[in-house]
C-alpha cells in the first residue's frame, strides 16, 4: 500500500479510522443487546397488554435508560460510517460515501422509531390528558406503539442491509483487506434484506435469518481492531 492510501488528505491514517470503526461497532454489539433483550424484550409479555403495562410503569427508569442507549447506539453508527467511508474511499470514494449515507439513514430511522418508545412512556405515565381512556385502551395504544417500534426498526434493517452489501463490495474490491470478509458481510447483508423484505410483504413472517448470517459483521469488528488499516508490510511483520 503506497503513502497516499495509507493516509487521507486530512492526515487521518486509515488505521486511526480503522479502530475508531472497530470500537464503535465492539460499543454496539454490547449495548444494543442490552437495551433490546436485557431490559425491553424482559418489560413486554407478548398477547398480555396490561403486564406489559404494569411491567413498564414498575420499571419506568430501566425503560428509559433502554431509550437511553439505543439514542447512543444511533450515534455510534454514524461514527462507525464516517469510519469506515474514511477506510474505504481509497477503494472508491464516491461508493464508500453511498455507503455511509446508508448507515447514517439507518442511524436516522432508528432514532426516529424511538418515538415510540417515548410514547409508551406517555401513555403508562398516568397523566391526566389520559383520563377519558380506559385502562384497556391505554394498554391497547402501548402495545401498538411497541409494535411499531419493532415494526419500524425490522425495516430500517432493509437500508442497513443495504449499507452491508455495499461494505461487502468495497471490502472485496479493496487491495489491502481480506475478500473472504467481504463476502461474509454480503451473506450477512442478503439475511438483513431477506429479514426486512419478509416483515414488508407478509404480515406474519416470522423468520430470523440475519440471527444466522450476522457472522461477518463480528469478523469485521476483530479485522478493524487487528489488522485494518494496516499496510500488508505491517501486517506481514505482526503475523
Amino acid at each position: 500500500m503506497n503513502s497516499q492510501s495509507h493516509w487521507n488528505a486530512n492526515g487521518i491514517s486509515l488505521r486511526n479510522s480503522a479502530i475508531v470503526a472497530g470500537i464503535g461497532l465492539i460499543l454496539m454489539a454490547i449495548l444494543a443487546p442490552i437495551a433490546n433483550f436485557s431490559i425491553l424484550q424482559n418489560l413486554i409479555v407478548a398477547d398480555n397488554a396490561a403486564s406489559t403495562v404494569s411491567n413498564i410503569f414498575d420499571a419506568q427508569g430501566s425503560f428509559r435508560l433502554a431509550i437511553a442507549i439505543f439514542t447512543i447506539v444511533a450515534v455510534l453508527d454514524i461514527i462507525v460510517a464516517w469510519g469506515l467511508y474514511v477506510l474505504l474511499r481509497p477503494v472508491n470514494k464516491s461508493l464508500s460515501l453511498l455507503t455511509a449515507w446508508f448507515r447514517i439513514v439507518y442511524a436516522a430511522m432508528l432514532g426516529f422509531v424511538l418515538v415510540n418508545l417515548l410514547s409508551v412512556l406517555q401513555l403508562v405515565s398516568n397523566a391526566g390528558y389520559l383520563t377519558p381512556f380506559g385502562a384497556e385502551q391505554v394498554s391497547g395504544m402501548v402495545m401498538l406503539s411497541l409494535s411499531n417500534f419493532n415494526v419500524g426498526w425490522q425495516l430500517s434493517l432493509i437500508i442497513f442491509g443495504f449499507h452491508l452489501l455495499l461494505l461487502g463490495y468495497l471490502i472485496f474490491k479493496a487491495g489491502y483487506m481480506r475478500k473472504i470478509l467481504g463476502i461474509l458481510l454480503v451473506i450477512a447483508a442478503l439475511g438483513y434484506l431477506i429479514d426486512g423484505f419478509g416483515t414488508l410483504l407478509s404480515p406474519g413472517y416470522d423468520i430470523s435469518i440475519s440471527t444466522f448470517t450476522f457472522i461477518g459483521e463480528i469478523v469485521l469488528i476483530f479485522w478493524l481492531l487487528i489488522s485494518g488499516g494496516k499496510t500488508r508490510s505491517e501486517n506481514s511483520t505482526n503475523n
